[in-house]
């Protein structure tokens, strides 16, 4: 085999395990009893986005925590997109924004039968995903 084929099947080999270390989520369940309530029926916007204060900073906290434990791995630590899955910080904070996230959070991501992202509403309540979008919203800003 000449040097050219030995490099290029050791680069095929070096990638395709980077990316069979991805592996699968298992979402973590998140402690929401210290934010606001929501309650069961999904609401259209975000509920959290003019809190302020100590509850925002609460919600942020939780909502970081989240992110770091449910989402980091595919998005990317502190919210910078690796590029593995989308940059949710380019969201926009407003109803449309809103409505892409409720949509994949509801639906999750599959691709020719493969899943790229489990429907989180299954795993986690809509306080700790509305949450995860305020935090994320905080890291929009400061693009």
């Amino acid at each position: 085999m000449n040097l050219t084929k030995k490099l290029s099947l050791a680069s095929l080999l070096f990638v395709s395990s980077a990316v069979m270390a991805h592996g699968p989520v298992t979402p973590q369940s998140i402690d929401t009893s210290t934010i606001p309530a929501i309650g069961e029926e999904w609401v259209d916007e975000n509920p959290y986005r003019e809190l302020a204060g100590d509850v925002k900073a609460e919600i942020d906290r939780v909502g970081a925590s989240a992110y770091n434990q449910n989402c980091a791995r595919c998005h990317g630590l502190d919210a910078i997109s690796g590029g593995i899955a989308p940059d949710l910080r380019e969201l926009p904070a407003d109803y449309d924004g809103d409505e892409w996230y409720i949509y994949r959070v509801q639906n999750g991501a599959v691709r020719n039968g493969a899943v790229y992202m489990p429907k989180m509403t299954e795993h986690l309540n809509q306080e700790a995903l509305w949450a995860i979008r305020s935090w994320i919203e905080t890291r929009a800003e400061q693009m």
